[in-house]
């Protein structure tokens, strides 16, 4: 069972995984500068978890508030060794508690049209595609979708 921690942005495992994910996204689309609008910082994420499973980081996400009752989910990733072991529910998991004990009604993602196992998962775990928001607009590579908490 892992074990996920409320941890800072900035945290030595948060970047690593962060940074694992930026290389993966960058193979995936050829570019290493893929994301439309302002890049999360510890600035505006309100919240960032990271799973341990038997002591090593293997997944991560955190919240960035849109409004007083609505985040958008923002760097869900897990390495690829521990895809499929639950620690992606256990992350999302810690961010819809984290959502509603905040108050928040809603929460929004964005992911890419290269990556079905990620809309495949969020589709599994209850959120619904809506249209592109916000910086994802005009973006044709962006897939978004929604969970009411």
């Amino acid at each position: 069972m892992p074990e996920v921690r409320e941890v800072p942005f900035e945290h030595a495992d948060s970047t690593m995984l962060r940074a694992a994910q930026k290389a993966e996204l960058a193979a995936r689309y050829g570019t290493h500068d893929s994301e439309p609008g302002v890049a999360p910082s510890a600035a505006d994420v309100t919240a960032f978890f990271v799973a341990y499973e038997d002591g090593m980081p293997a997944g991560c996400g955190g919240l960035r508030l849109l409004s007083d009752d609505e985040a958008e989910i923002k760097r869900m990733y897990v390495t690829p060794a521990h895809r499929g072991t639950g620690i992606s529910v256990a992350v999302l998991e810690a961010i819809e508690a984290f959502g509603r004990e905040s108050g928040l009604t809603k929460l929004v993602l964005e992911t890419g049209t290269l990556q079905p196992d990620a809309m495949r998962f969020y589709e599994r775990e209850g959120y619904t595609r809506i249209p592109n928001f916000g910086a994802y607009v005009d973006s044709e590579l962006s897939v978004c979708y929604a969970k009411a908490l």
